[in-house]
């Protein structure tokens, strides 16, 4: 365990990931969703493959007993991944960002209502809070009507997107039954660059040399920041450095501003303060609870006094 590298892995994936999203903002302006969604997914198998092959893994990332499960995991994950590119095109990035923020939240309902995982008050609680934050982030986007309003549409994707990703983390966890962790990335890749290949029956661009380096580039990244957010659970638990992903709306902030002019209005980012603290809570109470698990589960046995 190092928990420093495992933060700083940590971060560097979510920056990596914002960054990302910012050439997906750019170049969806000429490039369709589907093209875009293709080249993200297609271009990621190739460090990924890179790392499978240097460690001797690639079989265990073809190796598959629920190949069923992966299909469904890919095809919930290719709509997170659509609908999130669709959401770039229209809104600002750092409203995007914190809107996907909710995906935590909208997981713990899911895995209550599908996996019968039981959830505390206290998690219950946090889930109500956060939803409230999700409304004030997406007020600004609705005063202008849902039919004229181009950013009432974007931030719809970007909630449903958000929807998606917890549906596909409830899969996730399903596959963990049988799967290994490269075998659930590589077919998440493969299937969504099948996926997003099929679109251009519905008519692709040619994009130009400055397009298609981006669209080269929007892949490798998120195959590098796929590689580095494993990486991280390898150096530190996963309560530890869930909570740097929220650094996210920092460089969210940082890259709007720097490259779209971009201000966050003050109710998104108030919404996203109060998304983030119920997460955190979350992430608090659970370590909590887990030290005091472990502390009871080192005690020494009580009995009657000799």
């Amino acid at each position: 365990m190092n928990a420093l590298k495992g933060i700083a892995l940590q971060v560097g994936a979510t920056f990596l990931f914002t960054i990302m999203s910012a050439l997906v903002r750019i170049v969806s302006e000429r490039v369709p969703t589907g093209e875009v969604v293709f080249s993200r997914s297609f271009f990621a198998l190739f460090p990924l493959l890179a790392l499978l092959a240097f460690r001797r893994e690639i079989s265990a990332a073809v190796r598959t007993a629920n190949p069923m499960g992966h299909i469904i995991r890919g095809t919930i994950g290719v709509c997170a991944m659509t609908l999130t590119f669709s959401a770039l095109a229209r809104i600002p990035l750092a409203d995007a960002t914190a809107i996907g923020f909710t995906a935590p939240l909208i997981t713990v309902i899911l895995a209550a209502l599908f996996l019968r995982e039981t959830v505390q008050a206290y998690r219950w609680a946090a889930v109500l809070v956060g939803l409230g934050g999700v409304a004030v982030m997406l007020w600004p986007h609705f005063e202008g009507g849902f039919e004229t309003h181009e950013r009432a549409l974007g931030a719809t994707f970007a909630l449903l997107s958000a929807v998606c990703t917890a549906s596909a983390m409830v899969q996730i966890r399903r596959l963990t039954a049988t799967e290994t962790t490269p075998a659930i990335v590589f077919y998440f890749q493969a299937l969504a660059s099948l996926a997003g290949l099929a679109t251009a029956a519905w008519g692709w661009t040619l994009p130009s040399a400055g397009d298609a380096a981006l669209l080269l580039t929007i892949g490798i990244l998120g195959g590098i920041g796929q590689i580095l957010l494993t990486e991280s659970y390898r150096y530190a638990p996963a309560s530890l450095v869930a909570p740097f992903t929220y650094s996210a709306m920092l460089w969210a902030v940082l890259l709007g501003f720097i490259l779209f002019a971009e201000i966050p209005p003050l109710m998104v980012l108030v919404g996203a303060g109060i998304v983030i603290l119920a997460g955190l809570f979350v992430i608090w109470r659970e370590r909590r609870s887990a030290r005091n698990k472990a502390a009871d589960a080192a005690a020494p046995p009580s009995g009657p006094a000799a």
